[in-house]
C-alpha cells in the first residue's frame, strides 16, 4: 500500500533480504506471495496506476484495480492468494518470504542451474478481514510494533532458507515458462532444500542510520 497505510490492509508485504558478503553486497527483494499479478514486465506501470488513488477524485478506486485484473487473467492466481486469508497476515512474524523470479546461479566449478529462494516462517498466522479492518483502525502499526516488542522480549522471529532447483534440462521440458512468475514450480516435482536460517535478534539503534 501507499506509504502510511495499515499494516493490516489487504496487499502484498515487502520481504527485502540483505546479504552482506565478502565479495560484495547482494539484495534479493521478495515479496510475502510466491506469484505476482503481471508476467511482462511492460505491464507493471500499469499495474502500479491501478493501484493509485483516482486522479480526479483522489479516492481509493476498486473499479480500477479490478478492471486490470479482469483484463489480465495471469493475475487469478494471486488475486486468489491475496483475498484469502493469507492476504491478511498476523504481522510480519507469521508471514513466508518469496524471492519469486527464478535466478541463475553458477558454482565453483563454473556450472549453472536455475534457483528460487523462499523463506520458511517458523508459523503462519492470518487475520480474519474483520479483524484486520478493525486493527487497521485502531492499530495501523500493528505489525512493526508486534516484530519490535518480540524482538525486545527475546522472542526472536526466525525464517528458514530453502531453494528451489531446476537444471536446463528441466527447464526446456518444463510444460509452461519456467521464469513466469505468475505461476510456482510444483514443490512436488521441485522440492525445498533447506540450506540456512534467518533470525532477527536485535532491533535497530538508530531507525534511519541503519
Amino acid at each position: 500500500g501507499e506509504s502510511g497505510s495499515p499494516d493490516t490492509a489487504r496487499d502484498p508485504r515487502g520481504f527485502a533480504v540483505k546479504f552482506y558478503t565478502e565479495e560484495g553486497n547482494w539484495d534479493l527483494v521478495a515479496n510475502n506471495t510466491p506469484l505476482f499479478f503481471v508476467r511482462d514486465p511492460i505491464m507493471f506501470p500499469n499495474f502500479i496506476h491501478a493501484l493509485k488513488r483516482n486522479p480526479q477524485t483522489h479516492l481509493r478506486d476498486a473499479n480500477a484495480i479490478w478492471d486490470f485484473w479482469g483484463l489480465r487473467p495471469e493475475s487469478t492466481h494471486q488475486v486468489m492468494f491475496l483475498m484469502s486469508d493469507r492476504g491478511t497476515p498476523d504481522g510480519f512474524r507469521f508471514m513466508h518470504g518469496y524471492g519469486g523470479h527464478a535466478f541463475k546461479m553458477v558454482n565453483a566449478q563454473g556450472e549453472p542451474i536455475y534457483c528460487k529462494f523462499h523463506f520458511r516462517a517458523e508459523k503462519i498466522k492470518n487475520l480474519s478481514a474483520k479483524e484486520a479492518l478493525r486493527l487497521g483502525g485502531e492499530d495501523p502499526d500493528y505489525a512493526i510494533k508486534d516484530l519490535y516488542n518480540a524482538i525486545e522480549k527475546g522472542e526472536y522471529p526466525k525464517w528458514t532458507l530453502c531453494i528451489q532447483l531446476m537444471t536446463f534440462e528441466q527447464a526446456a521440458a518444463f510444460p509452461m515458462n519456467p521464469f513466469d512468475i505468475t505461476k510456482i514450480w510444483p514443490h512436488k516435482e521441485y522440492p525445498l532444500i533447506p540450506v540456512g536460517t534467518m533470525t532477527l535478534n536485535r532491533n535497530p539503534k538508530n531507525y534511519f542510520a541503519e
